[in-house]
């Protein structure tokens, strides 16, 4: 798909997922990109590319209310990015010389897309297992090294620039999971607030590049945002009266049905 009018169904799709993210504060690519591939039709690379752009305006508010309440831990940030910055950079590289619209193209970013997915509703359905299992690692063995800590976080910005780049998923469901395992001594807010400042550098510079190299649809962008922005704001608002775990645990078997699909293209 090369053009795109404004569809209200658009802009209605932005409100759900909004609304879902404000409830869960999974990040909205997990549906969002495979929601504008899966339903509209549109291309994955642009897709991902106008995914990464408005992830990128979105969690400027969110790092903006972490940083008022001094929940972002800037070294860790800092980390993550001499990873993630240069991972994003050589991705968008390696993907400016491919043919985007080839079938093998197609084929291997929905692929990837899927895999992620799968992955995300893994780790919200057994994210309080893995939470049990560190707590009780933690009680029979010695904290790694500090240097340790700083070198598995630098690789956990490759990784997070590398697929997010690729698929635009990973940043919120798996990056937390992760940094709360090498840091779990820290608070959940900070860890939130620094992977929210950490992501905006990264959805940016990839956005970006998507832009550059023609994978963007500013008219695509604009309709996602006039939706999610409400409906962030409203699933904030309605999150402490609503069974979080169980729309958590329905999340995870929609995203695994989606993931399922997005393999099977």
């Amino acid at each position: 798909m090369t053009g795109f009018s404004f569809d209200p169904l658009v802009s209605l799709s932005g409100f759900l997922v909004g609304s879902l993210v404000g409830v869960t504060g999974v990040g909205g690519a997990s549906l969002m990109t495979p929601l504008m591939v899966l339903l509209f039709g549109i291309h994955p690379a642009t897709a991902v590319g106008t995914d990464l752009l408005y992830a990128a305006i979105t969690k400027m508010a969110g790092a903006a209310v972490h940083h008022r309440h001094g929940h972002i831990r800037w070294r860790l940030v800092g980390l993550l990015a001499i990873g993630s910055v240069p991972a994003t950079a050589l991705t968008l590289w390696l993907m400016s010389g491919v043919d985007r619209k080839s079938a093998h193209s197609v084929s291997m970013l929905t692929t990837s897309l899927g895999i992620m997915l799968m992955m995300t509703a893994m780790i919200l359905l057994f994210r309080d297992v893995f939470m049990r299992f560190e707590l009780n690692w933690l009680k029979k063995h010695r904290s790694p090294e500090p240097r340790t800590i700083a070198i598995a976080t630098v690789v956990l910005g490759i990784v997070l620039g590398t697929v997010v780049t690729l698929t635009s998923v990973g940043a919120g469901a798996i990056g937390v999971t992760v940094l709360l395992f090498l840091y779990p001594r820290s608070s959940i807010n900070d860890i939130v607030g620094s992977d929210i400042a950490h992501a905006i550098p990264l959805t940016l510079i990839g956005g970006i590049g998507y832009f550059i190299i023609g994978d963007l649809n500013w008219v695509l962008l604009g309709s996602l945002l006039i939706g999610s922005i409400p409906g962030i704001v409203l699933g904030s608002l309605a999150a402490p009266r609503l069974p979080e775990r169980a729309i958590r645990i329905t999340l995870a078997v929609i995203l695994v049905i989606v993931a399922s699909k997005l393999i099977a293209i």
